[in-house]
């Protein structure tokens, strides 16, 4: 079984939060930024965890125990906000582990035993899959999932010729289907209406 030490766990910060007005990352829920909520769920599942984010200033003072930064940096002269794609690719080329779970810092309904509970699936996922992920109607749920380290290569040549999208980027590729009991599990906070739900 896959364990803690095989695993990285990616959290990504990037995100230029204009649908909320604010930054996602430091709003309280139930007195607890959610960068800080996303990354102690994270800590349950993985020793090694990277924050991904164009500003780690703006985070350094959370309690971020175990938490390392990786700064994303604007590729091809593009502004900073280049999407959730690119600051995974530039997380992942730090990665040394076989998987990698990738969590989206707005998830505050996050359950760990979930998430382990899909780690304890992963040496069953198929050679030929890329990812493990959980499905929707929209498509995959990329921002809470788990990728194969060697997707880099893939990775890069969609990103270096023009592609930001996730779902087109899975589209292309093998991915295990994870269960998931619960839907709302994968809620993310978008807007001011979202966060009166949370």
């Amino acid at each position: 079984m896959t364990n803690r030490r095989e695993l990285t766990a990616m959290v990504l910060a990037g995100g230029k939060s204009s649908r909320m007005g604010e930054d996602k990352a430091l709003i309280p829920i139930q007195g607890v930024p959610l960068l800080q909520r996303v990354c102690a769920i994270a800590k349950g599942c993985a020793d090694t965890i990277y924050i991904v984010t164009p500003w780690p200033e703006r985070y350094q003072d959370l309690l971020l125990p175990g938490c390392q930064f990786i700064r994303e940096v604007p590729m091809f002269g593009e502004s900073l906000a280049q999407g959730p794609l690119v600051g995974f690719a530039q997380g992942l080329a730090q990665v040394e582990t076989e998987w990698v779970l990738l969590l989206a810092c707005d998830l505050p309904r996050l359950r760990v035993e979930v998430l382990q509970d899909w780690i304890s699936r992963l040496d069953r996922v198929g050679d030929n899959a890329i990812a493990a992920l959980a499905d929707h109607p929209k498509g995959w749920e990329p921002l809470c999932g788990f990728y194969r380290r060697r997707c880099l290569p893939l990775l890069l040549e969609f990103i270096n010729q023009g592609g930001r999208s996730f779902q087109q980027w899975l589209q292309q590729y093998p991915v295990e289907v994870l269960p998931l009991a619960e839907a709302e599990m994968l809620f993310n906070c978008n807007t001011p209406e979202d966060l009166a739900k949370s």
